[in-house]
C-alpha cells in the first residue's frame, strides 16, 4: 500500500471517528474536524516527531490545536497512535472523562500540553514553545493548526510580527481555510492569496496547498521543516469534506449528527477502520532544565527603592537559574526587567506592545519547563485577561508582574493606572496575588514565585517606598505582617503596598491623639491571612481596609469575604477606603488624598468610625 493511499485511508478514519464520538456525545464539531483530517493524518504519520510513550520529553515536536473545537479530530488521531482506546474516544464530552469538549491537559491526557478553544491563542503559545526549543538547542518544531475564523484575532498578528522579529525558524502555522465560520462565511473565505500576502508582509514564508491533497500536504510539511521558517501553510479545505450533505454546507457548525445521519456519513467515508500509526521519533531526547536554585542570592535593600525596581533586580539575581526566562511588553525600563535582560540576554524576550501574544508565548515557554515571568503595566495586563483565564485551564505556571498600580502613578492619569488588576487576578482559578510594600518584601516574594505553581501576580509601585523589613524577614505565601500593635488597639488599619505606609502615618497621627491603632500589611492578597484579620476584628472591633484600587473586587472585598466566612461568630465593622471616582492627573500625594486613601483621610475615617 503506497503512502498516498495510507494517508487518505487514515484521514477517512479520523473523519469517521470524529463523527462517531460526537454523535455518541450528542454534541461537538464533526464538520470542523473533517476539514482538517488530511492535514492531521499526514502530520502525525510522517512529520510530527513525537514519542507517544513519553509525551513530555522536551525533544518532542509539539502540536497545538488552536481551533480547539475540532477536538474530535485530535482525539481520533490520539486513538490512531495508540494513546487512547476506542472506549476512551467514545467517552467524548461525558462527565469525568479526560476527553473533554475542548482539549485540556487534565490528568490522563498527557498528550495535550495546553488548553485551547478560545480562538487566537494557539499561535502565541506555539511561539513560546518554539523559543523554548531554541533555548534548549533542540531541533524540534511547534506545529499549530489554526482555523480561518481565528485569524482575525489581533493576538495572531502580534505573534506573526514577533515570530519573524525573533527569527523563529521552527514554528509552522497550518491554516485550515475551510471558508465557513460559526454563522456563515469567514471574512476572506477561500482567498488564499490574501492570507499568503499578509503572512509574507509579516516576514513569514507562505505556502499555498490543497488541504485534501495528501501529497501536496507532505511536500509543504517537508519544506516547512527545512529550518527557513517561520512558515505559514495556507491549506484550502472544505468543511464537512467527504460527506455529501455536509461538504461546504452552512448551518452545521457545532452540530453533531444523529444516528441515521452518522450512518450515512460513515458509509460515504468508506466505513469504520482500525488503522494504527507510529509517529516518527524525535531526533534527540530533551533533558529537563535544571533550576539551580542554590546559586541564587537575592538582593538586600537598606534604603528607599521602588518595588518595581526591586522586582527587576531580583529577576536579575534569578538569572543564575537556567530555567528562568522573562518576557516584557516594551516597558522594560519601567518594569525594570531590563535588569534581567542585561544579566541573561538570551533568555529575555521583548514582545513589544502585544500583551496577548506575550502572555501566550509565556504559556508556551512554561509548558516546556521554563520558569517564565512576564511583565507590563498592571493596566495593560487587562488586555491579556483571556490568555490568563485560559492559562488557568491549561494548569499553567505563570509569573506575572503589573507595575504602575493605582492613582499613585500620578500625572500620567487614569489610562495608565492599574485600578482593576487585583479584582481581575483574584478571580483567576487558583491564582496567587501579591502586593509587597518594600524592597526586601519584593525580593522575598519574587524569589518564591519562581517555584510557585499556578498563576501568580505581583503588583508593584511606581514611586520609591521606605525600607520597612529586614533582609532576613520571611514572607510566606498566605501570610501577613502585623507591623504595629498594642494591648490598647481600638481599630485596625489593613493596607498593602503603598497604602501600608499611609496607614502607618495615620496610626502615628492617631497615637498623638491617644488612639492606638493596629496596622497590618496584607502583602498576600490571595491567599489572604484570614486568621490574623479575624483576630484583629475580634480584638479591636473595627477594620479599616485601605487600597489604591477600585472599591470593587480588591483587598477590601477579600477581607470582607474572610470575615463573612465566620458569620455570626465575629462582631465588628469593616470599612473600605478605596478609589470610587474617575481620577485625573496630579501628584501621587494629591491623588491619594483626593481618593480618600491618604494618611489624613484614613485617620479621619478611624475617628469618625470610633465616634459612632
Amino acid at each position: 500500500m503506497d503512502e498516498t493511499h495510507q494517508w487518505n485511508e487514515l484521514a477517512a478514519q479520523l473523519g469517521v471517528d470524529s463523527i462517531r464520538c460526537s454523535t455518541a456525545a450528542g454534541s461537538g464539531h464533526p464538520t470542523s474536524s473533517l476539514s482538517a483530517a488530511h492535514l492531521v493524518a499526514v502530520l502525525f504519520s510522517d512529520h510530527l516527531r513525537f514519542d507517544v510513550d513519553d509525551p513530555k520529553d522536551l525533544g518532542n515536536d509539539r502540536f497545538v490545536l488552536s481551533k480547539g473545537h475540532a477536538s474530535p479530530l485530535l482525539y481520533s488521531v490520539l486513538k490512531a497512535i495508540g494513546a487512547l482506546s476506542d472506549e476512551e474516544l467514545m467517552s467524548f464530552r461525558r462527565f469525568g472523562s479526560p476527553v473533554q469538549g475542548h482539549p485540556a491537559p487534565v490528568p490522563d491526557m498527557p498528550w495535550v500540553d495546553v488548553a485551547t478553544g478560545s480562538l487566537g491563542q494557539g499561535l502565541p503559545i506555539g511561539l513560546g514553545m518554539a523559543l523554548a526549543m531554541r533555548l534548549d538547542g533542540l531541533p524540534g518544531r511547534a506545529w499549530v493548526l489554526m482555523g480561518d475564523s481565528e485569524v482575525i484575532e489581533g493576538s495572531v498578528w502580534e505573534t506573526m510580527a514577533n515570530a519573524s522579529y525573533h527569527q523563529v525558524r521552527n514554528l509552522v502555522a497550518i491554516l485550515d481555510m475551510n471558508r465557513l465560520g460559526q454563522r456563515g462565511p469567514t471574512m476572506l473565505e477561500w482567498d488564499g492569496d490574501r492570507y499568503a500576502a499578509r503572512a509574507e508582509a509579516f516576514g513569514w514564508r507562505a505556502i499555498q496547498i490543497d488541504g485534501h491533497d495528501v501529497d501536496a500536504i507532505d511536500r509543504a510539511y517537508t519544506e516547512a521543516s527545512d529550518g527557513n521558517g517561520p512558515t505559514f501553510i495556507v491549506a484550502r479545505t472544505e468543511k464537512g469534506h467527504g460527506v455529501s450533505f455536509l461538504a461546504n454546507a452552512e448551518g452545521w457548525h457545532g452540530k453533531s449528527l444523529d444516528e441515521e445521519q452518522a450512518k450515512q456519513a460513515i458509509e460515504e467515508l468508506g466505513g469504520e477502520r482500525s488503522i494504527t500509526i507510529t509517529p516518527p521519533k524525535p531526533e534527540h531526547a530533551g533533558l529537563p532544565v535544571e533550576a539551580a536554585t542554590a546559586s541564587v542570592t537575592l538582593p538586600i535593600y537598606e534604603g528607599d527603592i521602588a518595588t518595581r525596581k526591586a522586582f527587576g533586580e531580583t529577576l536579575a539575581a534569578l538569572a543564575a537559574r537556567p530555567d528562568v526566562v522573562v518576557l516584557d511588553g516594551e516597558v522594560a525600563n519601567s518594569t525594570h526587567t531590563e535588569d534581567f535582560q542585561k544579566a541573561a540576554p538570551d533568555r529575555f524576550f521583548e514582545m513589544f506592545i502585544g500583551e496577548q501574544g506575550m502572555l501566550g508565548a509565556t504559556v508556551g515557554l512554561q509548558a516546556l519547563g521554563r520558569a517564565a515571568f512576564a511583565a507590563t503595566f498592571g493596566a495593560f495586563v487587562t488586555r491579556a485577561y483571556d490568555f490568563i483565564r485560559m492559562a488557568a485551564v491549561s494548569r499553567a505556571n505563570l509569573r506575572l508582574c503589573g507595575s504602575h498600580a493605582g492613582v499613585s502613578i500620578g500625572e500620567d492619569g487614569p489610562s495608565q493606572m492599574a485600578l482593576e488588576d487585583l479584582a481581575m487576578m483574584r478571580a483567576v482559578h487558583g491564582s496567587t496575588v501579591l502586593y509587597p510594600a518594600d524592597g526586601n518584601a519584593t525580593a522575598a516574594l519574587v524569589g518564591q514565585m519562581a517555584d510557585l505553581g499556578g498563576i501568580s501576580y505581583l503588583r508593584t509601585t511606581r514611586e520609591k517606598t521606605p525600607k520597612l523589613y529586614a533582609a532576613d524577614e520571611r514572607f510566606p505565601i498566605g501570610g501577613s505582617k502585623v507591623v504595629r500593635t498594642s494591648d490598647q488597639d481600638r481599630a485596625t488599619i489593613v493596607g498593602a503596598g503603598v497604602t501600608l505606609f499611609e496607614g502607618l502615618k495615620a496610626a502615628d497621627q492617631l497615637a498623638g491623639e491617644g488612639v492606638n491603632v493596629r496596622v497590618i500589611d496584607a502583602y498576600s492578597v490571595k491567599p489572604l491571612d484570614a486568621a490574623t484579620l479575624r483576630q484583629a476584628l475580634e480584638d479591636t472591633g473595627l477594620l479599616i481596609v485601605v487600597e489604591d484600587h477600585w472599591i470593587e473586587g480588591g483587598l477590601g472585598d477579600a477581607v470582607l469575604e474572610a470575615v463573612a466566612a465566620r458569620g455570626a461568630e465575629l462582631s465588628g465593622r469593616v470599612i473600605k477606603l478605596a478609589v470610587t471616582e474617575m481620577p485625573g492627573s496630579g501628584t501621587a500625594e494629591e491623588l491619594r488624598d483626593w481618593a480618600g486613601i491618604s494618611a489624613q483621610k484614613i485617620a479621619r475615617a478611624v475617628r469618625s468610625a470610633l465616634a459612632r
